[in-house]
């Protein structure tokens, strides 16, 4: 079967129905992702989101389908200006610091970076020209303070997303109005929702000039004025979380179809919410993990990556660190059989095919479901025995896994057996003793052992079979 015979069908949060991922031009399939806030580290909820979008990335190129992938950058909006100023640094270099952390961190989770990634700050001349535009068709209103506002009621498709009703679009915006103070302006209706905001005190040098006074684009605004910069105004799809369908997408349908003759986004996805221990993410209870937060507990980010598209994405996804170990001795038996059939077929075909895992790969182009994709590539290996394949078989079953493997955007570790033998005897015999301790349950021993070889350099990570020590 050929990987380009069969294209990836997808749920679509407008119609509700689930649609084939096709390209408008019928050659490139362009889309827009909402990018991070770049005020502080990216937490793993973030990353949930992130990640879903490049496995379905990653499906569509294996599939045969170029792409164009436009994600922003929103480095100015409420929190990038407190948080600049609490940090006593100008808000280029506040911004420009946690946007540098923010790729390290796609790096290391194995994220294909976009082919476009522009900047809120770097588009605020194209925000006011729609904004100008909005304003001269009637769709927008400047306030006495110089703020001006998108009038929600001159949009009649407005809500057509979220499936709202006019009661529940009121009470949205109340309670969005009552979150933060962002949008505590001036406005002739409780929807209507900032475009640009007039320049206040506790702004400080964070401002730019306009036809309406000096002020900052609304952060609804940017991503609209970048997406038909680089996409146009009409493209083939856009993602995000379930939390931006309102009303931040919402918003950007209304300001660009008014703006413009086109229709926007032809298909929306929607990730689901990631949950921590069963409960929501929260700083103030400290499950908010960020990757270098869990590279502290022994952990690596292929680890991580697995278990955040180990759930389907359209639903809520439970982390805990018993997830992480169970992603890590999934990555050992996907590394064991990589290893077998490498040593049967050490060279990998240039060209690769789903092969023996084409049942997994036509899973995963239904609606991007990763774990029943999953699920039938160990199915499939489970029953392989490399030395009862011929070479042809052989190479095919390689390059069916690598070609899963890619689809996923899985890296394997190196095999533990592997590891173990690199480990210096001193060293295992003192991570043994560490582990003799902790089944004895003498935890002070137990950690001063494993501090002990985190000083030597070397990292212990613990499964319920045994352990295994790695470089630090």
């Amino acid at each position: 079967m050929s990987a380009a015979a069969l294209s990836l069908k997808l749920h679509d949060t407008l119609s509700r129905t689930d649609r084939d991922v096709t390209p408008l031009d019928g050659k490139t399939l362009r889309f827009y992702c909402c990018g991070p806030t770049v005020y502080g580290p990216a937490h793993i909820g973030n990353f949930r989101t992130f990640v879903a979008q490049d496995v379905m990335r990653r499906v569509v190129e294996a599939s045969g389908t170029p792409t164009l992938h436009v994600r922003n950058i929103t480095d100015v909006d409420d929190k990038t200006i407190r948080d600049s100023q609490k940090a006593g640094q100008t808000l280029l270099d506040f911004t420009q610091g946690w946007t540098e952390k923010f790729h390290a961190d796609c790096a290391a989770l194995n994220l294909l970076p976009p082919h476009v990634e522009p900047s809120a700050v770097g588009h605020i001349p194209h925000q006011i020209a729609m904004i100008e535009k909005l304003v001269a068709g009637g769709h927008a209103y400047a306030a006495a303070d110089g703020s001006v506002y998108f009038r929600v009621s001159s949009f009649k498709d407005y809500g057509k997303l979220s499936h709202l009703e006019d009661r529940e679009l009121r009470l949205g915006a109340s309670e969005a109005a009552s979150a933060t103070d962002s949008d505590e302006y001036t406005k002739d209706s409780l929807t209507d929702f900032a475009l640009w905001k007039a320049r206040k005190p506790e702004d400080g040098e964070n401002f730019w000039p306009s036809p309406w006074g000096e002020g900052r684009p609304g952060w609804h605004l940017e991503c609209s004025a970048m997406i038909l910069e680089y996409l146009g105004e009409d493209f083939d799809l856009h993602s995000g979380g379930v939390d931006l369908i309102f009303p931040h997408h919402e918003n950007e349908i209304a300001q660009s179809c008014c703006s413009t003759h086109g229709k926007f986004a032809h298909h929306w996805m929607h990730v689901a919410h990631l949950m921590v221990d069963g409960g929501k993410m929260s700083k103030s209870i400290g499950n908010l993990y960020t990757l270098a937060d869990l590279a502290a507990r022994g952990y690596t980010p292929a680890e991580v990556r697995y278990v955040l598209i180990s759930g389907h994405y359209r639903a809520p996804l439970n982390f805990t660190m018993h997830s992480l170990d169970s992603a890590r001795q999934a990555l050992q038996k996907l590394a064991k059989a990589d290893k077998a059939l490498t040593a049967a077929s050490p060279a990998l075909p240039q060209t690769q095919a789903p092969g023996p895992f084409a049942e997994a790969w036509e899973t995963l182009l239904h609606d991007l479901n990763v774990p029943g994709a999953i699920g039938a590539v160990f199915a499939v290996l489970n029953k392989l025995k490399p030395a009862a394949l011929s070479a042809e078989e052989t190479a095919a079953a390689r390059s069916g896994l690598h070609f899963m493997l890619g689809a996923l955007g899985i890296v394997l570790p190196p095999v533990a057996d592997d590891l173990v033998a690199d480990v210096p005897p001193e060293i295992q015999a003192k991570a043994q003793q560490r582990w003799d301790a902790k089944q004895a349950k003498d935890w002070a021993a137990a950690d001063t052992l494993r501090k002990e070889l985190e000083a030597a350099g070397w990292l212990i990570k613990d499964s319920k079979d045994g352990f295994t020590v790695v470089p630090k």
